[in-house]
């Protein structure tokens, strides 16, 4: 004779329902601890993903501030050597001055 309260009022049903709905709950809470899980993985891939960008923005900019180094190094060079060839330069016009100035002494003391 079936009961009265349909399937689910049977006793072996009533423990397989039971099962099954914790069966259910356990499973819900799983799959709720592996959707944390996941969005907590995709948290930690992001920022490391951000640190990655940040490390290739700074060797960028060290690349950048070592051409900068470079250039700015030959230009010192540069400028060092067209001091040097000034200063022999203007040690010459001095020398040139000396040398008129005594040459326009001794016509003069003549």
């Amino acid at each position: 004779m079936p009961w009265p309260h349909g399937w689910l009022a049977c006793p072996g049903n009533v423990r397989r329902g039971v099962a099954a709905m914790s069966g259910e709950s356990t499973l819900k809470e799983a799959i709720e601890r592996l959707s944390k899980a996941l969005s907590s993985l995709e948290d930690a891939v992001d920022a490391r993903m951000e640190r990655d960008r940040a490390v290739a923005d700074s060797d960028a900019e060290l690349q950048r501030m070592n051409a900068d180094r470079a250039r700015l190094a030959q230009e010192i060079d540069k400028s060092e050597a067209r001091a040097k060839r000034l200063e022999e330069v203007n040690r010459e016009v001095s020398r040139r001055l000396v040398t008129a100035m005594e040459t326009i002494r001794a016509v003069l003391d003549r």
